[in-house]
């Protein structure tokens, strides 16, 4: 039986994103960051303080990893990017499919070894034509290959297991990894079958207990899956394609969303596309981990 909930939250950004992503609670600088996308723009919003910095972005890009007090990785569709924090100045760290200009990075989430997994995709939405890597150290390794749109990428708190989606076949694997290493020791079973249900499964994150916290586009709704996958709690959102959840220092869970391939009549049905919510909650999020250069 699966609890729903009716949305009794706020609106913790009200700027509207085309494809708000990849959201990242920096628990050293008490930092919201979350990137538009197809806006070519890494957004900063400090909590305590209720100050947002925009940061325009030469490349589209969607993964945010704290490095250090100075650096930050940035996972992009030109490769992956140190990027320093006072002047912004990105420095290449390693090429990702440099002979696929047609694809882009999309999801993906620093594993507690410190190692990266990312996933990438047609920009044009191709069936396959992605994949999910690990990078540790600069170091590239393909993972899982034929992805189309890879997102859910997530570990459980001891890191011995790894979540992930291609959200156009719409089942949630599972892997055993090396906790050491964030590399895969085993092959991926579907973990939440969702195919030919409504909505993608979008982006997702673990929490200190293994439940699964997952946004699911198309239906506006955070949806919450036990550590044995039994989906027992959906959280509506008042925007209809939510991509993306992140665990903030109190415990209150933010969403990104988007207004992506929406015509002017469906953002005008829908008009908090593209906005940042939050929801009054009180989980136990995880720390993310700096990524290991």
């Amino acid at each position: 039986m699966t609890t729903i909930h009716d949305f009794n939250g706020a609106v913790l950004s009200p700027l509207l994103c085309e494809l708000g992503e990849g959201p990242s609670f920096e628990a050293e600088t008490g930092t919201l960051w979350w990137f538009d996308i197809i806006g070519r723009k890494l957004h900063e919003l400090n909590l305590a303080e209720n100050l947002h910095t925009g940061h325009a972005l030469p490349f589209m890009a969607s993964v945010v990893a704290r490095v250090d007090e100075q650096r930050q990785l940035i996972a992009s569709e030109k490769g992956l990017f140190f990027r320093d924090r006072t002047t912004g100045e990105l420095t290449l760290h390693c090429e990702l499919e440099a002979d696929k200009p047609g694809n882009r990075s999309n999801d993906g989430r620093v594993h507690p070894s410190g190692s990266l997994w990312i996933g990438t995709m047609s920009k044009t939405g191709e069936a396959e034509a992605g994949a999910i890597y690990h990078v540790a150290g600069g170091i590239v390794t393909r993972l899982f290959d034929k992805i189309g749109i890879p997102n859910s990428i997530c570990f459980s708190p001891d890191g011995a297991t790894g979540y992930f989606v291609d959200t156009k076949v719409n089942r949630l694997m599972q892997v055993p990894l090396d906790a050491a290493t964030g590399l895969p020791r085993g092959e991926a079973e579907v973990f939440v079958d969702r195919s030919g249900q409504p909505g993608g499964v979008d982006g997702s994150i673990c929490d200190r207990e293994g439940s699964i916290w997952n946004a699911c586009w198309g239906e506006g709704a955070l949806d919450r899956y036990t550590s044995t996958g039994e989906h027992v709690e959906r959280y509506r959102l008042p925007a209809n394609q939510t991509t993306c959840p992140v665990v903030l220092a109190d415990g209150r869970i933010a969403v990104t969303s988007a207004r992506d391939g929406l015509d002017d009549a469906a953002r005008a049905a829908d008009p908090l596309a593209g906005a940042t919510f939050v929801l009054p909650l009180s989980v136990k999020g995880q720390k993310e981990p700096s990524y290991k250069a």
